[in-house]
């Protein structure tokens, strides 16, 4: 078994050590976006704590970890956390991309103290395809930090890591209260429905009545829990959503800005290229040379 990760490093890794060294040392969350192909990808055992955050269309996907095998639809934005000192496998239909985040036992212990919580008793519990709006939130700001060149600097990611550790200790501590599903939102499962049709149609004339239909809700319900459960209206959600499929679909010089923009649901090359410029403050063609 053999798995083909291509990774994109945030600044400190270029020539530099992503931690400071010495007496004022600071542990700090290491992330990087892995893509990977179809078939296998195995993670050895590591000492931190890693979250894998889905990115890009849904596939079918097996995984299998402390002697347990499951079975599941990863769609955009899913989490699996794997506990430190745990060796995970990962088998797919095909090629697709994960951002990773990497939170140091070190780190999860200075914030334990600093909560007022007791180290010895941190126990981070193994999730499979869950869906946590606030680590997905703390990863495409990571991700749009790693891409664009990490122009935040060494603080920024420091806070960023300390937000997820908090997240880890208080919502995903074996020993803390079980993730539940918003009395507000979409429950789990519906949640995950609406996403995999949404990356499974984004070419299409999605609207939000067939959206709300499938979710057997109004319209203006629909709106209201999808908001609650991923912080968006479904349809800036849509957008998004859109613009990254062709932010990929740009890496691929056969297929010309035009195609791209059909292929994700926008009406022409100058429809994408608005929105790209006013959702991420780039051009399709930018994308494209900085991709070449």
């Amino acid at each position: 078994m053999s798995s083909n990760v291509v990774s994109i490093r945030p600044a400190a890794r270029r020539g530099k050590p992503a931690a400071r060294h010495g007496e004022d040392a600071q542990p700090i969350l290491d992330a990087y976006i892995s893509a990977f192909e179809a078939g296998v990808t195995e993670m050895p055992a590591r000492a931190s704590v890693t979250i894998c955050m889905f990115l890009g269309q849904s596939v079918e996907v097996t995984c299998t970890r402390n002697g347990r095998v499951r079975h599941g639809r990863e769609v955009t934005g899913d989490l699996d956390i794997v506990p430190a000192h745990t060796p995970c496998a990962w088998e797919t239909g095909h090629a697709g991309t994960s951002l990773v985040m990497r939170v140091p036992e070190a780190l999860l212990r200075q914030v334990a103290l600093a909560s007022n919580l007791d180290p010895a008793h941190i126990e981070i519990a193994d999730r499979f395809q869950l869906r946590d709006p606030l680590i997905e939130h703390i990863g495409w700001a990571l991700k749009a930090h790693l891409e664009s060149g990490s122009p935040a600097g060494h603080l920024y990611l420091e806070s960023l890591g300390t937000a997820v550790a908090a997240r880890l200790l208080h919502r995903h501590n074996a020993r803390s209260l079980p993730m539940r599903d918003s009395g507000t939102g979409l429950g789990a499962t519906k949640l995950k429905q609406l996403l995999a049709y949404i990356e499974d149609n984004i070419e299409g004339d999605l609207s939000l009545a067939e959206i709300a239909r499938r979710a057997n809700l109004s319209v203006s319900h629909l709106n209201a829990c999808f908001r609650q459960s991923t912080g968006l209206p479904v349809h800036q959600y849509v957008l998004r959503r859109r613009i990254e499929r062709a932010k990929e679909l740009l890496r691929d010089a056969d297929l010309s800005i035009t195609e791209i923009a059909l292929a994700t649901g926008f009406a022409h090359q100058s429809h994408l290229a608005r929105h790209m410029r006013r959702i991420l403050g780039v051009t399709p063609a930018s994308v494209r040379k900085s991709s070449g």
